[in-house]
C-alpha cells in the first residue's frame, strides 16, 4: 500500500502513545476520502502486529510481517459491506466479536479494522459497543469515519478520536507534481479544492478521463445557458458518474453566489471563472439558491432511494431549470 509524506507526523504520534503505554485500544480516525488515512490505518495496525517492531517501524521480516505484507494474517480483520451492499449488518459485526474473543493465531495482537464506520447499521454498531468497551487482551479497533455525527454517540464515546488534517497546499503541490507528469498549477489547485485539499482525490480528479468529464460539463453547460437548452446538458449527465457531475455542478453554482458577495478568492473553480460569471450574472442569488438545493435534492435522491428512473429524474431537473431560464429572458 502507498504512503504518503503527509501521514508521518499523525502515524509517529500514534505509534508514541502505544510504545509509552498511552496508547488506546480503539482509534477513531476522522479524515476527508481521498486523504490517505487508509494508509495509516494499515501501517498502524503493521506496527500492532508485528513481533519484532523497529522502533516506529514494523520490521518487515517477521512472520507476522510476512502475512500482513501478503494479505493472509489471520488475526488482521477488515470489516466491510458485503459486495453490492452499502451497510455492515449486525451478523457481520457478530460473526468479527466471536473471532476476537477466541486466542490469537499468532500469539500476538488481533486487528480490527472498520474502513467506513458510518456503514455500521445501528443494529451493528451496538452489538460492537460491549466488544469496543471490554476487549479481549492485544485486541485493537481501527474505525476510519468521513462524518463523525453520523456515527452513534455511544460509539464514539469509546474509541479516542483523531482528526487528520489534509497537508499544507504547497506539500499537496509537491506531492502532485511528482505524481502526474506535465500538470499545471492551476488545474492541480483547482482540483486540490474541489476535494477540500485532499491529494488522493485531487489526483484522481486529474486522470485524464475524469478531468476531461469535468470540462465537459462546464462546456455544456456554458452551452446550454447560450442557448437556453438546459436539456442539452442530459447528454453529459446521465451515465454512471451522475453524483459526481452533479457535485461539481453544485460547486459552480455555489461559487456563482460568492461571486455575486464579491467573495471571487473563495471560488473553487478558479479555471471556470468565465462560466461562473455568466451563471452569477443570469440568475438572482435566490433563483441560484433555489437552483442549488433543487440539484442537491436530486443528488440525494440518487444516492439514497434504490432503483430509481435516473433519466427521468434529471430530465425533470433540467426542464425545470429551463424553465426558470425562459422566464428571466422574457
Amino acid at each position: 500500500m502507498n504512503w504518503y509524506p503527509w501521514l508521518n507526523e499523525t502515524y509517529r504520534q500514534v505509534i508514541t502513545s502505544y510504545q509509552q503505554g498511552r496508547g488506546h485500544h480503539a482509534l477513531l480516525l476522522h479524515s476527508l476520502s481521498g486523504n490517505g488515512v487508509e494508509a495509516l490505518c494499515y501501517g498502524v495496525s503493521r506496527w500492532l502486529i508485528c513481533q519484532n517492531t523497529d522502533g516506529l517501524k514494523s520490521c518487515g521480516q517477521c512472520h507476522s510481517c510476512q502475512l500482513m505484507l501478503a494479505g493472509t494474517h489471520p488475526d488482521y480483520h477488515v470489516l466491510e459491506p458485503e459486495k453490492g451492499k452499502t451497510t455492515v449488518s449486525v451478523d457481520a459485526v457478530r460473526k468479527l466479536t466471536e473471532t476476537l474473543s477466541g486466542y490469537a493465531q499468532q500469539n500476538g495482537a488481533k486487528v480490527a479494522y472498520i474502513p467506513r464506520a458510518e456503514a455500521l447499521t445501528d443494529a451493528a454498531a451496538n452489538a460492537l459497543l460491549k466488544t469496543l468497551e471490554e476487549p479481549t487482551q492485544q485486541t485493537y479497533f481501527l474505525l476510519g469515519c468521513e462524518k463523525r455525527e453520523n456515527l452513534l454517540a455511544t460509539l464514539r464515546s469509546r474509541c479516542l478520536y483523531t482528526y487528520l488534517s489534509p497537508p499544507e497546499l504547497q506539500t499537496a503541490w509537491y506531492w502532485l507534481q511528482k505524481h502526474i507528469a506535465g500538470v499545471n498549477y492551476n488545474d492541480a489547485l483547482t482540483a486540490l479544492k474541489l476535494c477540500q485539499g485532499a491529494p488522493v482525490a485531487a489526483m484522481s480528479l486529474l486522470q485524464p478521463e475524469n478531468w476531461q468529464q469535468r470540462h465537459a460539463l462546464c462546456q455544456g453547460l456554458a452551452h446550454a445557458m447560450q442557448h437556453n437548452d438546459m436539456l442539452s446538458l442530459l447528454s453529459v449527465m446521465n451515465n454512471d458518474k451522475a453524483t459526481e457531475l452533479i457535485g461539481w455542478l453544485l460547486g459552480l453554482l455555489t461559487d456563482s453566489m460568492k461571486l455575486q458577495q464579491q467573495a471571487a478568492q473563495f471560488c473553487l473553480n478558479q479555471d471556470q471563472l468565465p462560466l461562473i460569471s455568466v451563471l452569477a450574472s443570469r440568475m438572482t442569488y435566490t433563483q441560484l439558491f433555489n437552483v442549488y438545493e433543487a440539484w442537491q435534492q436530486c443528488r440525494h435522491q440518487l444516492m439514497t432511494v434504490p432503483a430509481l428512473n435516473q433519466e427521468l429524474l434529471l430530465t425533470n431537473q433540467l426542464l425545470q431549470w429551463e424553465a426558470l431560464i425562459a422566464t428571466l429572458t422574457r
